[in-house]
């Protein structure tokens, strides 16, 4: 097996700092954000609002399961705004899937869609029958989970789209299958995203995640918190309030299994660097590269605040209020050469420009 996704040499250092600049933003904080992304990257968020106007995208964003895909999505429609861009998850459309095809007036529906663009082996009632889970020996084909998406892409209209993910095991003969059939599904720009991310971090990511009950919105109490943490006296716990408005402060909670880490996944990972091994040597599509973290040794071209702190959680008995502490965290990276992670934030303004970059070719 190759490494070249997770060498240091394939993903070029992306500068952030900008030469005299002391403003500091709080990079947990939506508004914050914002802020930073248009202090940094106005010019190219402009860009890419104009170009989303009259034009669309489909991006795949590919690397190990648990690497930020959703996070570094969402983050970048936050910046640029979600009225022209959507996220598809595969596992979310396997999922929504399952829910229509367990209801009786919805299951007809998409036996139909399935029925006019579902080519292959197995019938499609067999196929309802996998995706209910009535039928726990058969994988759900390739060709089934490609008909899905399109449909999902489909079904965003003139919107750009991410999509995030890929069938978990794949040949060189389905990869092709994959891609060549959704990319130039519609008559828009394709190009891939690639995330580098070391497995120590992947490990911390896991074992300190939390989710927001309504919205799905992944968060790390370690690692990413939200503005405001709780704590629950009776059980002792601190927790994380959900920032988007319009889930009211929900807490956001563990799922189980987390605490395991990245082990119960190792084989996963393994495929997933094999098949983005794959893909960056794939010619002909334009690529965009973002990295996690940087060696120790370019420390100078990013801002202290875009480093990813451990955050620390105190409750102070007297004020009734959790009291947020933080240190740095440095890690070793796939190759063991000390580095330090960059917060979601960081890699996603070198995603912005990057895009930009590609975009701005097609106007």
């Amino acid at each position: 097996m190759t490494k070249k996704n997770t060498s240091t040499g394939e993903f070029p250092v992306f500068k952030t700092h900008k030469s005299g600049d002391k403003k500091v933003f709080a990079l947990e904080d939506p508004n914050e954000r914002r802020a930073y992304f248009f202090h940094k990257a106005g010019p190219e968020i402009r860009l890419v609002r104009n170009y989303l106007k009259r034009g669309t995208f489909v991006a795949f964003l590919l690397g190990k399961k648990n690497s930020g895909k959703g996070t570094y999505s969402k983050l970048f429609i936050e910046a640029v705004g979600k009225e022209h861009i959507i996220h598809v998850s595969i596992g979310d459309v396997v999922r929504n899937a399952h829910k229509e095809a367990e209801r009786l007036a919805t299951r007809k529906t998409l036996a139909a869609y399935l029925g006019a663009h579902y080519r292959g082996a197995l019938s499609v009632d067999r196929i309802l029958d996998v995706i209910t889970g009535r039928d726990t020996t058969t994988l759900l084909p390739t060709e089934v989970i490609l008909a899905l998406v399109e449909r999902a892409i489909g079904q965003a209209g003139g919107k750009a789209v991410f999509v995030d993910g890929f069938p978990r095991t794949m040949d060189q003969v389905s990869l092709a299958l994959y891609f060549r059939a959704l990319m130039g599904y519609r008559d828009d720009p394709d190009f891939f995203v690639f995330l580098n991310v070391p497995n120590t971090v992947i490990d911390e990511r896991i074992k300190n995640r939390v989710i927001c009950p309504t919205c799905n919105t992944p968060r790390s109490l370690k690692l990413l918190r939200t503005k405001e943490a709780g704590y629950d006296e009776k059980k002792k716990e601190f927790f994380l309030k959900c920032d988007n408005p319009d889930c009211h402060g929900a807490r956001m909670v563990p799922k189980e299994g987390d605490e395991l880490g990245i082990e119960p996944l190792r084989k996963r990972i393994e495929m997933d660097d094999h098949i983005s091994d794959m893909l960056l040597q794939m010619s002909g599509t334009d690529k965009i590269l973002l990295r996690n973290s940087i060696p120790a040794s370019a420390r100078a071209k990013v801002d202290a605040y875009e480093i990813t702190p451990a955050y620390t959680y105190r409750w102070d008995t007297k004020i009734k209020r959790v009291i947020i502490g933080q240190e740095p965290w440095s890690i070793a990276d796939d190759s063991g050469v000390r580095s330090y992670s960059l917060l979601p934030a960081a890699v996603v303004l070198a995603f912005i420009k990057q895009a930009a970059a590609l975009l701005s070719k097609r106007t």
